[in-house]
């Protein structure tokens, strides 16, 4: 496993981290959960990802539990807040109440002193960012946060915050947790040439476009038990999968076929060819998802082959 600097901090992840929505506390079992974690624990894995509003916590209560046996120094472990956790005019949101509460209930469902990164899940529109900020500062100054990164922001909204921490001396952003994978792209164009200017690293989720990047559900099949089948993704796969897609599938596995490594560790390879990329999130199931997933990190794509691969995704 490799390891790559988080922004322009010091702290160190694993390229492959393993992230616990839509997984622990509701479609994988606690047994199986603790053991998917503690293989990617033996594989290197250093950096474990989740949120308060997965499962209502239970994502985070399974996920630490399964980090328990372990050195706590020698992991990373995260959470969020932003979603809705009641139904309370101020049980969501980025609020200075919203953000202690969570952090206070989250650290204590993990049973841990601290979190290394805790993430602004969304933005805020009716928060100003200078409270959130500022908020998430006091928390790092006393210990219970490390680092803060944001999710699912644009290039304005990051921008804006990066220029409120200078102006009042604030704990700035270090990482970014947007969705990034061959089939969505978006922040090539502005979020990571932001991100890059000020230090700001990316760790990516549906990397593997919620399972259509294995192949598994070529000709709109969607297979019960597959992360398609769940609710929160089966729209959005069965909007995404048309004729086009499949075509590109179909030639990114034989490509795959060709270099002798399978569709999902070409797909992970490929979001690794981005500096920016700290690490992207994959959320497996079971021991033999992550150790597949991991394999990834060995794989380095060279010019010829990262070119190729952009042949057929402009299709």
């Amino acid at each position: 496993m490799k390891y790559r600097r988080l922004g322009r901090s010091g702290l160190k992840v694993s390229e492959i981290s393993l992230g616990s929505w839509l997984t622990f506390g509701k479609t994988v079992d606690e047994n199986m959960a603790a053991k998917t974690v503690h293989k990617a624990y033996e594989l290197g894995i250093n950096f474990f990802d989740s949120a308060n509003v997965y499962e209502r916590g239970e994502g985070e209560r399974i996920l630490a539990s399964a980090l328990k046996e372990y050195r706590r120094e020698s992991y990373c472990i995260t959470t969020k807040a932003f979603g809705a956790m009641g139904d309370g005019p101020n049980d969501r949101g980025l609020s200075r109440k919203h953000i202690i509460e969570q952090v206070h209930a989250s650290l204590k469902r993990m049973d841990l002193d601290y979190v290394d990164v805790f993430y602004c899940h969304r933005y805020d529109e009716d928060t100003p960012v200078d409270e959130t900020l500022r908020a998430i500062d006091d928390l790092i100054r006393q210990g219970k946060i490390l680092y803060v990164g944001v999710s699912e922001w644009s290039a304005a909204q990051i921008q804006e915050a990066i220029a409120i921490a200078d102006k009042n001396l604030l704990d700035r952003i270090i990482v970014n947790q947007p969705q990034y994978n061959m089939l969505h792209r978006d922040i090539e164009d502005e979020i990571i040439p932001v991100c890059e200017k000020n230090g700001i690293s990316q760790v990516v989720y549906s990397p593997l476009a919620q399972g259509v990047l294995t192949g598994k559900y070529r000709g709109g099949t969607i297979p019960s038990g597959s992360r398609g089948a769940n609710s929160q993704v089966n729209t959005w796969v069965k909007n995404i999968i048309n004729g086009i897609v499949s075509t590109k599938i179909d030639r990114l596995e034989e490509f795959s076929n060709e270099l002798g490594v399978s569709l999902p560790e070409l797909a992970l390879a490929w979001i690794l060819r981005q500096h920016n990329v700290a690490s992207t999130l994959v959320g497996a199931t079971n021991p033999e998802q992550i150790e597949a997933n991991a394999k990834a990190s060995d794989l380095v794509l060279g010019f010829e082959e990262i070119k190729r691969i952009e042949a057929i995704l402009t299709v």
